[in-house]
């Protein structure tokens, strides 16, 4: 078990301002994108309530953010929701943003500080506990508050998860940050009946920010979004170019309404964008089926997609590390055996 004890204390009013409260009080950021919640953030709210305290809700949006702040007050496990609003929030950074969050954090009793594992928090949280000098506990998988002695233990895959740390928050910690992975909590649901109430908070202004935003670029796909899709079909090096991983796997993917995914090697050799690759360094997901062709399951590859439900894999290599993990395994040309599922599956 690996411990998380007090870090040199330095002189900062903003710390010095706690006071221990007499049970947990999360506050979760809630991202957003074109008026939908993200799903990760919907996870994290989950696991917010773990905690076993209030939880309070923060977005952060330009002036158009009314429709995502309508859709956030009727989340289950909210007893609270914070919304700033500005144009320097419209594209925000992490420069722009940690004003404000440290402002919170040094003028309320928060506890813990909650998000999703995605690039924006992972800029964010950090950086905000480095200034209060505290610690920050990264893609957790499940969590435990003792009340009694007010310490939170955490676990997180280390080592591509091929093992797990137990992490403990103690006590002298006054705020804990940490952000959650959210295959591993189920997204909290809204509730029409429900309804927090809203309170607005002024924006923080930056003037010398050294960091501004230029634009957002997007990949635009008619199929479910890979990260929180129920089904993924999933390719590798052997489909050869991006013209053959297209017109092998798409077919599959449409009959079976899934998204499409690649391996690290895939995404190397341009068959596939970036934003498809499954693993360690791309997007963790965990469907309810996941089927894997040509790809021999390299441990960084098995680290993104080896919580899925049912893990389907199709190889020629009998001895590929895929079929370790695999619930359904073939060993077969992936050229041959996918356009018969297809025929099967439009019969």
């Amino acid at each position: 078990m690996l411990r998380l004890g007090a870090v040199r204390r330095v002189s900062r009013p903003l710390v010095r301002a706690y006071a221990t409260p007499a049970s947990p009080h999360a506050l979760v950021l809630l991202e957003h994108r074109a008026g939908v919640l993200d799903s990760g953030s919907l996870s994290a709210l989950t696991a917010a309530t773990h905690l076993g305290g209030q939880v309070t809700g923060l977005i952060i949006s330009g002036p158009d953010g009314g429709s995502v702040v309508a859709k956030a007050k009727k989340l289950k496990g909210l007893t609270g929701l914070l919304h700033s609003t500005s144009e320097l929030y419209s594209a925000p950074v992490p420069e722009t943003v940690s004003p404000l969050l440290t402002a919170l954090l040094g003028n309320t009793p928060y506890t813990h500080v909650v998000s999703a594992t995605t690039s924006f928090a992972k800029s964010l949280l950090p950086r905000v506990a480095a200034q209060l000098d505290v610690p920050a506990v990264s893609d957790i998988t499940s969590l435990e508050h003792d009340a009694a002695s007010n310490s939170t233990t955490f676990t997180r895959p280390i080592y591509a998860g091929n093992a797990i740390a137990t992490v403990k928050a103690s006590s002298s910690i006054p705020v804990k940050f940490f952000t959650v992975r959210g295959t591993s909590f189920t997204a909290a649901p809204s509730d029409d009946n429900t309804s927090v109430d809203v309170q607005e908070v002024d924006p923080v202004a930056v003037s010398d920010s050294p960091t501004e935003h230029v634009k957002t670029s997007l990949t635009k796909s008619d199929r479910p979004d890979l990260g929180v899709a129920s089904r993924v079909i999933s390719g590798g090096r052997p489909l050869k170019n991006a013209e053959t991983f297209q017109a092998t796997l798409y077919p599959l993917a449409d009959v079976l309404g899934a998204a499409v995914g690649a391996s690290r090697a895939a995404v190397d050799a341009g068959y596939a964008d970036n934003s498809l690759q499954v693993g360690q360094t791309g997007k963790v997901v965990a469907p309810e089926l996941y089927m894997a062709f040509g790809i021999s399951g390299a441990i960084q590859h098995l680290a993104g997609m080896k919580d899925s439900k049912l893990i389907v894999a199709v190889n020629k290599d009998p001895d590929a590390p895929i079929f370790q993990v695999a619930d359904v395994g073939l060993v077969a040309d992936l050229y041959e055996v996918i356009p018969q599922l297809v025929e099967k599956l439009k019969q």
